[in-house]
């Protein structure tokens, strides 16, 4: 596996690429971020053309089963966070693949 892409770096590339100041675009980075977080709470879709959709998904009450003991227990329905790649991310990944 390799490095881990932070806030931090996101922060960089904006100031590098857009010549905000650092703050300004830390700033930036960090509204964005609220802005996909807040839809998201709110059960909307966010989508980002060509890079792909997060949605959040509910999920029906289950029995599930302890590996270890083999026990049944109840899972409780909740909300789950899902993302789609678009088709040209995939494709970016498997060219990635093929290095």
């Amino acid at each position: 596996m390799g490095k881990t892409l932070t806030r931090m770096d996101l922060s960089e590339a904006v100031f590098r690429e857009v010549g905000l100041s650092r703050n300004e675009s830390a700033d930036l980075v960090e509204s964005v971020l609220e802005h996909m977080s807040d839809a998201l709470v709110e059960e909307e879709q966010v989508k980002i053309s060509s890079f792909g959709t997060f949605s959040v998904r509910q999920k029906a009450a289950r029995v599930g089963r302890n590996p270890k003991t083999g026990e049944e227990v109840p899972i409780h329905p909740r909300r789950v966070l899902t993302f789609r790649p678009s088709h040209l991310m995939k494709e970016r990944v498997a060219e990635g693949n093929r290095r």
